[in-house]
């Protein structure tokens, strides 16, 4: 049995849903293939985030992609932490970003992206990505950036 598991906050726990923002909510556990890359792909269809200047919903399809270094993020507790964006403010460019170094402040990935798919109001959708890597993946994160165009899966 993996000596970490037990240090999961969220994971086999009933838990309420947050009502707010909150990145100590997150719980990460060993990687136990850190010398092998691979990508590990969460997507959000339903993630939601308020407009910080009228308190409307903004829907989105939330894609986070990595690859790991030394600790994964546990998924009950990121799913947990994306919920605590339901009553969070804030544009979606700054969510994608808040996220985005969320997640590499906890993680430290070799590589990673964020990419938020927002559904259109007043007829113009906006779709922010962001992404980084260090040492050797830094080549892959200018890559990858140089070559987006706005579409997605």
């Amino acid at each position: 049995m993996r000596e970490d598991i037990g240090q999961l906050k969220a994971l086999g726990q009933t838990v309420q849903a947050p009502m707010t923002y909150n990145p100590g909510i997150l719980d990460t556990f060993a990687n136990a293939h850190p010398e092998r890359d691979y990508w590990v792909t969460f997507t959000a269809p339903e993630f939601t985030t308020l407009c910080p200047k009228t308190g409307q919903p903004d829907f989105a399809t939330l894609t986070i992609r990595y690859i790991p270094d030394a600790k994964l993020v546990e998924s009950k507790s990121l799913k947990l932490y994306l919920f605590g964006f339901r009553n969070h403010g804030d544009f979606h460019e700054d969510v994608v970003n808040v996220i985005f170094g969320d997640l590499e402040k906890l993680l430290e990935p070799k590589y990673m992206e964020v990419y938020g798919k927002f559904a259109a109001r007043g007829g113009i959708s906006i779709d922010p990505f962001v992404n980084g890597g260090k040492g050797d993946y830094k080549a892959l994160a200018e890559k990858r950036f140089a070559a987006w165009n706005g579409v997605r899966d």
